[in-house]
């Protein structure tokens, strides 16, 4: 395989196969090697906490293409593989068999693996996580009616999670570390709307919770021990403790890694012809002025073209919006925009808080940094015009449910 147009993408998720759609959609004429250390061609995850967790989608709505479309793109797929080095000054791949594939330009879309719990017991085979498509299957099979099911985190996949068990008809317990869930990511009048919302629903919320250990015996998971001393009886414990970037190729390849892979707004590494995107790329947003690793579907989704675009030679910049989106019992939220924990003044609130139905704005002095939209429908973008507009805007008019958003655009 002659290195001079050869394209190669690392990686079996959303952003590994939407790359490799982009390059053909924009021209790329030469090889393509997919390589993906699943069996699995690429997939979405999303559904795997939430409709296909929940049954509600077939097996086969998970995949980012059909089964053809590789092979009428002439897209060469090698699954099950793993790469174990990149030699960047050969511009080589290494796979786990040892051969060597030499490449032109190379995408990194390694995302993340989940964060591990480091407790006594924390082995033990009930004791579940969630990233692939087997550990849907798995939470799946766990998730019966009565079943006790103790989650520990209380973050999305938590929180989603939680909600398949509990639709299940199991007994749920989430144990969260902090005083209410979400709570660092929404800040305490939103992250209170989804406190309520699982306490309604009949999950028990266990605040500033520590896990000592995971009790059990013959591998097998009974219970969960907390510092306090409150023991939590569990047919399964699923843990969701957050997700860490598959930065090890690019450490070892040297190239900048710095909480995922340092990237330009074009998605370039510190590395010729080496690009990232995804879960695993700590992008150069130029619109926020920082880096930032979003670890959403909607940057696996859309990063790709931009790096896509990047390979062939053009200067296409990623400025979009961190957004992202969750489905809990009979909620559906949708947030877009960005801010941090002590990051806004005030959150403002359109609609019915109390019946879960309303839109909130984090503002800093007159200007929206973020919107969610809970239970109402196609505001999202004029959410993102308000913001990308950076227009002063005025609390009272931004609370009337009676003045349009557009209304209040430039």
């Amino acid at each position: 395989m002659s290195p001079v147009n050869n394209f190669v993408i690392v990686g079996g998720g959303l952003a590994a196969g939407r790359a490799a759609e982009a390059l053909r959609e924009h021209g790329h004429r030469g090889p393509i090697l997919l390589i993906g250390d699943e069996q699995d061609r690429p997939y979405v995850r999303p559904p795997l906490s939430k409709g296909y967790l929940l049954g509600k989608e077939e097996r086969d709505s998970i995949y980012v293409h059909p089964a053809d479309w590789y092979r009428e793109h002439d897209v060469d797929l090698l699954l099950g593989t793993s790469v174990t080095a990149v030699d960047a000054r050969a511009r080589q791949v290494e796979l786990d068999g040892g051969r060597r594939v030499p490449y032109a330009k190379l995408l990194l879309a390694t995302g993340s693996s989940p964060r591990r719990l480091s407790v006594p017991g924390a082995e033990f085979d009930n004791v579940l996580y969630l990233r692939r498509v087997g550990d849907s299957q798995r939470l799946k099979t766990a998730f019966t009616e009565g079943a006790r099911i103790v989650v520990i985190g209380g973050g999305w996949i938590g929180l989603e999670t939680a909600a398949a068990a509990r639709t299940a008809g199991a007994e749920v317990t989430v144990l969260e570390h902090s005083e209410l869930p979400l709570l660092k990511v929404l800040g305490r009048e939103a992250a209170e709307v989804f406190a309520g919302l699982h306490q309604d629903h009949g999950v028990r919320l266990h605040p500033r919770a520590e896990v000592e250990r995971i009790t059990g015996s013959d591998g097998h998971a009974d219970g969960v021990l907390l510092a306090d001393g409150t023991h939590l009886p569990a047919d399964a414990v699923v843990v969701g403790v957050g997700i860490t970037p598959n930065v090890h190729l690019a450490q070892e390849a040297g190239l900048e890694v710095r909480n995922g892979i340092v990237t330009d707004e074009h998605l370039r590494t510190s590395v010729a012809d080496i690009y990232a995107a995804g879960d695993v790329a700590n992008a150069y947003h130029p619109r926020l002025g920082r880096h930032l690793r979003v670890e959403h579907w909607a940057n696996a989704l859309h990063q790709p073209r931009t790096a896509a675009l990047g390979m062939l030679g053009e200067d296409a910049v990623f400025d979009r919006l961190p957004y992202f989106y969750t489905d809990q019992y009979d909620l559906g939220m949708e947030y877009t925009g960005y801010t941090e924990p002590g990051g806004y003044d005030r959150v403002v609130f359109r609609g019915q808080v109390a019946e879960r139905r309303f839109i909130a704005f984090w503002m800093s002095g007159n200007r929206v940094l973020a919107g969610m939209s809970v239970n109402v429908w196609d505001v999202i973008d004029s959410i993102r015009a308000l913001i990308e507009s950076g227009s002063d805007v005025d609390d009272t008019l931004l609370a009337d449910p009676a003045v349009a958003l557009d209304s209040l655009l430039p």
